[in-house]
């Protein structure tokens, strides 16, 4: 008979106990498999960007108050006017101020000058005198076209605004669109009427001072 401590003592308890350690064992290693195996996935997908800030939309400045008062003087004479980013526009029409073809201001346009005048006066913004004409080619002793045209019947409107109604130089600008900007159609009459004219900018801005 061997002794006691050579005999093997088994019991379904430490078998049971045997068994749910393997279990344990094989989980913990199979779910440090899978989380070993995901890592690089994870780690090589970065987090996508956060959505751009939405820009919100750039109000358009009202016109200067003054503007409104010199738009609401002057639309008592039946001028045609329009408010622009730019300024106050004021459009004179060839048959107010000039003859077909000449720059020379006449003597019937003075009363409607003074009115704007009066205006320009009240206000520290520079102007600017944009001539423009129809698309007809024009060829005469003084002029070579459109474009010279334009631009002398700017700088005659000047030199009245300047010289008559005492509106200072230093406010005062010149240039000429020739017939590339035109308000109508160039194919008709009236649409020809509408593009000889002189746009007179009341610019939204005061003038600059001197140095």
């Amino acid at each position: 008979m061997k002794p006691n401590y050579f005999k093997q003592e088994s019991s379904g308890r430490e078998r049971w106990m045997v068994s749910y350690v393997d279990v344990l064992t094989i989980l913990l290693i199979f779910f440090v498999a899978i989380a070993a195996h995901s890592l690089p996935s994870l780690q090589a997908t970065p987090p996508p960007p956060p959505p751009p800030a939405a820009k919100p939309d750039t109000p358009r400045p009202d016109p200067h108050p003054a503007l409104i008062e010199a738009q609401r003087k002057l639309a008592e004479h039946n001028l045609d006017l329009r408010m622009e980013a730019r300024g106050l526009v004021i459009s004179l029409p060839q048959t107010i101020l000039f003859k077909s073809g000449d720059d020379q201001i006449g003597p019937d346009a003075r009363p409607i000058v003074r009115e704007i005048a009066d205006v320009l006066r009240d206000l520290p913004n520079r102007v600017e005198l944009i001539g423009n004409a129809d698309s007809v080619p024009i060829h005469n002793q003084r002029f070579k076209n459109n474009w010279e045209l334009s631009a002398a019947r700017g700088l005659r409107l000047l030199e009245l605004l300047s010289g008559s109604y005492g509106i200072p130089e230093s406010r005062l600008s010149v240039s000429s669109e020739g017939s590339y900007k035109p308000k109508g159609p160039n194919d008709s009459p009236e649409g020809r009427a509408t593009n000889r004219r002189v746009e007179i900018v009341i610019l939204d801005g005061p003038a600059p001072t001197a140095p």
